[in-house]
């Protein structure tokens, strides 16, 4: 059973009553706030060019203008793809401890964290459906989780969430601000950047409270699996934005060497160290991460 931590956490209880509130002045009917245009212009582009797989590598050199605007577009269905796939995890944890032991206080800012993820599902599956007419699927995760009892679980199902929250959301912020990019997908991403900044910083009020519980009765190695599981999270979080099917889509021939050859390109490296730099030091700050 998980620690009752939270719950005897003061501060933590006034941070969840001032998440909450500012949920509910916030609160938006998706269904009514975008514009849905028939049809977005192809021959622009569709993600930040800074945020594509093949920025600042030789590959995106040897690509048309044309070529690299068609490749934005999907890759940016893609991404899209991933928020729908992250949030429906997401969205299964978090109910599965609503109103249960330990989790008392947060379940009221649950309510309103999965009302919101459930309307961000929404449309991002619909921007998907209607631009790129699919959802790309993804492989499952081959990452192996640690098994060190509830304690733990919950912790890594929270710290997985904050992940995935902050590299959406780096990219979220980004895009929201390109006026490069169709008001359409500004749009959709100003809004999730402005309730992801609440989901982000509850997650990191929750992830440090399950931790510095867990360290008072886990061994040193259990925390050393956790900091290892960890790492390689982070690595395919980020991996999970190179996909060979987009590639295909986009018109490029070899689509899985093309795949291998961004993975092992120093680009990738420095972007990924770019996208989780806040993400990094609050994990190594907390502990999680040695």
């Amino acid at each position: 059973m998980v620690s009752d931590v939270i719950d005897r956490n003061s501060r933590f209880q006034e941070i969840m009553n001032r998440l909450t509130d500012k949920s509910i002045d916030d609160y938006y009917n998706p269904y009514r706030l975008f514009e849905w245009p028939d049809h977005l212009p192809e021959n622009t582009w569709w993600m930040s060019p800074e945020l594509t797989t093949t920025h600042g590598t030789d590959i995106a050199e040897h690509l048309t203008p044309e070529q690299l605007h068609t490749l934005s577009k999907h890759e940016s269905i893609n991404f899209y793809s991933l928020n729908v796939h992250g949030i429906r995890e997401l969205l299964t944890e978090v109910v599965n401890r609503i109103h249960t032991a330990g989790f008392e206080t947060p379940s009221e800012f649950f309510h309103h964290f999965i009302g919101e993820e459930n309307e961000h599902m929404w449309f991002f599956a619909e921007f998907c459906l209607r631009y790129g007419k699919k959802i790309y699927r993804q492989p499952p995760t081959t990452t192996e989780t640690p098994t060190h009892g509830p304690k733990t679980e919950s912790l890594l199902v929270f710290t997985r969430i904050l992940i995935f929250e902050e590299l959406v959301d780096h990219y979220n912020s980004t895009m929201a601000a390109d006026e490069r990019l169709h008001d359409t997908i500004r749009a959709i991403n100003r809004i999730h950047h402005q309730d992801e900044s609440r989901h982000i910083a509850f997650g990191r009020e929750l992830v440090d409270l399950l931790y510095q519980d867990l360290r008072q009765t886990a061994t040193d190695q259990e925390l050393t699996d956790i900091s290892t599981y960890l790492r390689r999270y982070l690595t395919h979080s980020f991996e999970s934005l190179y996909h060979p099917q987009v590639y295909r889509d986009a018109g490029l021939d070899h689509p899985h060497d093309i795949r291998r050859r961004l993975l092992q390109s120093p680009a990738r490296a420095e972007a990924e160290r770019r996208t989780f730099r806040k993400t990094l030091k609050y994990l190594e700050k907390t502990g999680l991460i040695r």
